[in-house]
């Protein structure tokens, strides 16, 4: 800052500011600063940059609005809550498993949820579904505790903390799927929380404006660590959730000031950097940094003094004030100026320790929050500082808090005694629980302080209205195949699409997203006929207007366009997928991407949409290492499906045909929004063409494209030389025309069959053999894909565009030989004939294969193999595709 040359002129500016506070208010001084600052820009003056404020509260305390409640009582039940928290992450790690478990995280945080839960986390109600919560995943223990108090959750099941195996037990994070009727979200996974809590507050105000459901008063909030922060998808959609102005949405950010292992910004302030950040981004910033007990202290403040101190001082320092007591903090903080260190010359070393910060004291909490859920026309973010382990002895404020998960005696003597708690010294080894009676005054206060809000949280709908299946002959126009037109998977999809927006019973539950490839994946004809979703509808008039399908924004549009941005797409889609558990409206997202861009690029969403159960399609598009000619290594995917096969209850197919298409997302339909079940799809579709058959007539066909394999071609003469082809996606064309090859030139017969889901085929393969191994005297089932082959001639091979492993994966259960093509490495720029050379999976590798097995199966002579080769220009000395 620099020196003032003239004191009376500042002096008299800041006396004419003062002056219109008093007399016109504030929206006056900030018309008039406004107006000072546009004309000094217009005359060349740069301005200083001041997107921060102060390091003060948001609030002053004349304005904060006053908590109604009885601080006492409230306090008495957050002090049961912080100490059964602690013992049961103390008692999971008395035995000799260690299970682990966090104390500090939400000794740092439990005011920020105790005025929560007390006055402003609505439940669910006859109006609306309530609130809905991101907790800071270390945090469970506390959530734990408080539904231990108010009799949801047993001490058996607090002392099953983080054993889940034998049941009764209780997930070490917040996990749905493990605790479906408790956990809404899954947080631990850091910065997903906040990433999908924006996404979340968006697809509410988007199913509000097309009449789907009404919001009311309902909130988003979402509880993140300062640390957290610092992940990339944490602040992503910052921008989003400002732009599309989500009042609806609360973020609070716990700003203990450090991180796993020691201060988040030592050199620097972490909420002043949040704060600029936030606001910058169009977020109402709310600052709670100093509790109550500093504000005798601001009003001695006549010089700035302290302020100037606060601003200058580092969260290193901050860390250390609080971490080596009152005496240091007296020496080190008040002591750099004599007016600072006045102020506080009649309070003891003790009591400047007890100088509290604004996230641990009620009042300065309870404005912030009261403050937060009436502004309108931004979201909200509230940067709350805390102490990391508040209270918890040695741990407090250390760089190994994070690490604590025990006390010692002396420090849980100090712990009880700091928060009253009635146990006695000799039953202090053990880390008893606590809790008063039902009819006690804390429990009474308890239930009628939820009673008020609505009900008890957490609390999950697993459950919702259910979808009618359309009939498979709604899809004729893709069942019937394409006849001579040559069209591709995903205009099949397209047309999918259609058929199903369409319907009178479930067309409006329909949700097509894209991040930014609509017209790539031929779905611009969508634009006019839904819309595509924007608040503010469409405030222009789009250059191609004249034009049949023009980009057409709606405010009632039924389309999530979302930009180049996968993270935000997966997360609009997984709000649109859990629709049913979050808004009891079943809603039918389908995403559609380059598949390369979804699961290798958001695989830990992919992965939370498992664990939250969400349901809905997942398209992954222009799929195939070899199918995308010309975009090569980053864009070429020959591994999405591996991937997707991690994910327990994700369903994948990879069809070539679009009535295969149209059985798969006709049964996904039916599994998920009929019979809701916990599943998801993950279904690829491929951008080249070529002619698609009918539906065959026999009904086995459905079975088999939804079990994963089915025979395509049958010879059902007996033959000299015969193999079994396998194949899907664009690839299944090559099988077809190798099976040509075979016949014309060697004289080999083929079966070809359509593998639709090796991943399907090898669950039910897993499954069987799991029942076999369990019941040894009962008579041995065999796995489907086993049986296919059970009784057909000769070797099979399997040809995919994806890596060997896709297909290598069910080798154990094919009954004869067994020989797998696949398309391993990195991908590369050329054309799909090149590729599929390059690769070897084109038909004459294919080929050569066949021929291979049946020599191994002594079938024929190895110069049969050597001739083939010749005759297809196949260089026995070409390089290895994984090696280059």
């Amino acid at each position: 800052m620099q020196n003032d040359v003239d004191p009376i002129e500042t002096q008299e500016w800041l006396e004419a500011l003062e002056s219109v506070l008093e007399k016109e208010g504030e929206d006056r001084a900030h018309y008039l600063l406004t107006r000072l600052a546009r004309y000094a820009s217009r005359k060349g003056t740069q301005l200083p940059y001041a997107i921060t404020t102060p390091y003060r509260n948001t609030i002053p305390s004349s304005r904060e609005a006053r908590m109604p409640g009885d601080l006492f009582m409230e306090r008495r039940i957050r002090s049961l809550v912080r100490w059964n928290a602690m013992a049961m992450v103390m008692r999971a790690n008395m035995s000799p498993d260690d299970l682990g478990g966090h104390i500090s995280s939400f000794a740092s945080s439990a005011t920020l949820y105790d005025i929560g839960f007390n006055y402003f986390f609505k439940g669910p109600n006859d109006e609306d579904d309530g609130d809905l919560i991101y907790f800071q995943g270390h945090t469970a223990p506390g959530i734990y505790s408080r539904a231990f108090l108010e009799g949801r959750i047993t001490a058996q099941q607090l002392d099953n903390f983080r054993r889940e195996v034998d049941g009764n037990g209780l997930s070490s994070y917040p996990h749905p799927w493990l605790m479906p009727d408790f956990w809404q979200f899954p947080t631990v996974s850091m910065g997903l929380g906040p990433l999908q809590a924006i996404y979340q507050a968006h697809f509410m105000k988007y199913l509000e404006n097309r009449e789907m459901a009404k919001a009311g008063n309902r909130k988003v909030w979402a509880f993140l660590g300062d640390g957290e922060m610092d992940e990339p998808e944490s602040m992503g959609a910052i921008g989003m959730a400002g732009r599309e102005k989500l009042d609806n949405l609360i973020f609070v950010v716990n700003c203990n000031l450090q991180r796993l292992d020691g201060p988040v910004r030592g050199n620097g302030k972490i909420i002043q950097e949040l704060e600029g950040q936030f606001r910058g981004a169009g977020w109402n910033v709310i600052k709670v940094v100093w509790g109550r007990h500093w504000d005798p202290l601001f009003a001695q403040d006549d010089h700035g003094l302290l302020q100037q101190r606060m601003d200058e001082c580092v969260d290193g320092d901050y860390q250390n004030y609080k971490a080596k007591g009152g005496s240091y903090t007296r020496e080190h903080f008040f002591g750099k100026h004599a007016e600072t260190l006045k102020m506080v010359e009649h309070l003891s070393d003790d009591d400047i320790y007890k100088l509290n910060r604004g996230g641990h004291d009620p009042y300065k909490v309870y404005a912030a929050y009261h403050s937060a859920v009436n502004h309108t026309g931004q979201p909200t973010v509230i940067l709350a500082k805390t102490v990391k382990g508040y209270e918890t002895g040695s741990g407090m404020a250390a760089n190994t808090t994070h690490s604590l998960k025990k006390l010692k005696l002396d420090e849980l003597k100090a712990f009880r005694d700091r928060f009253d708690i009635p146990i006695k010294d000799d039953e202090l080894e053990n880390v008893p629980y606590y809790c008063p009676d039902a009819d006690s005054p804390e429990m009474v206060y308890m239930r009628k302080r939820r009673e008020s809000l609505g009900g008890y949280i957490p609390q999950r709908r697993t459950k919702s209205s259910s979808l009618p299946t359309p009939e498979l002959k709604a899809f004729e126009q893709v069942t019937k195949g394409s006849g001579e037109r040559e069209i591709s998977t995903t205009m099949a999809f397209v047309r999918i699409l259609n058929v199903l927006v369409k319907d009178k019973a479930i067309g409006k539950h329909v949700v097509p997203i894209v991040p930014d490839e609509a017209r790539t994946f031929g779905m611009e004809g969508m634009f006019r006929q839904l819309g595509i979703y924007s608040s503010a509808g469409q405030l222009y008039e789009p250059m191609d207007s004249d034009q049949v399908m023009f980009y057409k924004e709606d405010k009632k549009g039924q389309i999530l366009q979302e930009g180049i941005n996968e993270a935000g797409a997966h997360s609009a889609w997984v709000a649109a997928a859990t629709a049913y558990s979050f808004n009891n409206v079943p809603m039918i997202p389908f995403y559609a991407f380059y598949s390369m861009f979804g699961f290798q690029r958001t695989g830990d969403l992919a992965w939370a949409s498992g664990d939250i159960q969400a349901r809905g399609f997942l398209i992954g598009a222009t799929s195939g290492r070899t199918t995308l000619n010309g975009e090569g290594l980053q864009h070429q995917d020959g591994h999405s499906h591996i991937l997707a096969s991690t994910i327990p209850n994700c369903i994948s197919y990879d069809p070539t045909y679009g009535y295969e298409l149209a059985v798969i997302v006709r049964d996904g339909i039916r599994r998920m929004y009929t019979e809701q079940e916990n599943v998801f799809y993950y279904i690829t579709t491929m951008n080249e063409n070529y002619q698609h058959p009918a539906l065959p007539e026999d009904p086995a066909v459905i079975d088999g494209i939804l079990k994963g394999l089915y025979c395509l071609e049958e010879n059902s003469r007996k033959a000299k030389l015969k193999v079994q082809l396998m194949g899907c996606g664009t690839i299944l064309q090559e099988v077809r025309a190798a099976a040509e090859l075979l016949k014309k030139d060697f004289k080999v017969e083929s079966d070809i069959w359509s593998a639709t889901s090796f991943n399907e085929l090898r669950r039910e393969a897993l499954e069987v053999k799991r029942w076999n191994q369990m019941h040894p005297e009962s008579e041995a089932k065999v796995p489907y894909v086993t049986n296919c082959f059970a009784n057909r001639q000769g070797p099979v091979v399997a040809a995919t565009d994806y890596m060997k492993l896709y297909a290598d994966q069910v080798r154990e259960f094919i009954p004869s030989r067994y020989v797998v093509l696949g398309t391993d490495g990195f991908g590369r720029s050329d054309s799909r004939k090149k590729l599929r050379e390059f690769f070897e999976v084109d038909r004459y590798f294919i080929t050569i294969a066949a021929l291979n097995a049946l020599k191994e199966e002594g079938l024929i002579e190895a110069s049969v193999v050597t001739k083939a080769m010749q005759k297809y220009g196949i260089d026995p000395e070409k390089v290895n595709p994984v090696k280059c």
